[in-house]
């Protein structure tokens, strides 16, 4: 398993409109997300700035990625959700989201127990 995050900015003026969609995801962008072997996938909301977090859990993140870009479904989501977008500055050209390095991870045994 590989953990991801990436960021990209969030236009002001969409706010309200990108989080009422997240609130009901349709069905056949998250079946496309989980037969890509992404698991526990979060967006995070700081001012104007979206952080995705996700695991993934193939063998091929890029064959992975094709397939989900592939799907028509996504393309319609995504049609949608990049005009709401722009990347940051940061950002490879060509890219949307930035990916960014993960500097530290503890995956020790929970609070309060004696192992």
């Amino acid at each position: 398993m590989r953990r991801y995050a990436q960021v990209i900015q969030l236009r002001p003026e969409f706010k309200d409109e990108y989080i009422r969609y997240h609130e009901k995801v349709w069905p056949g962008v998250l079946a496309t997300i989980e037969a890509c072997n992404i698991r526990n996938y979060s967006i995070f909301l700081h001012g104007s700035l979206l952080v995705a977090y996700l695991e993934y859990h193939g063998e091929d993140f890029e064959a992975d990625m094709r397939r989900m870009a592939a799907d028509p479904e996504t393309q319609r989501w995504w049609s949608i959700m990049d005009p709401m977008q722009e990347p940051v500055a940061e950002a490879p050209a060509g890219t949307r989201w930035l990916e960014l390095p993960e500097v530290f991870h503890f995956d020790g045994a929970p609070i309060g127990s004696d192992s």
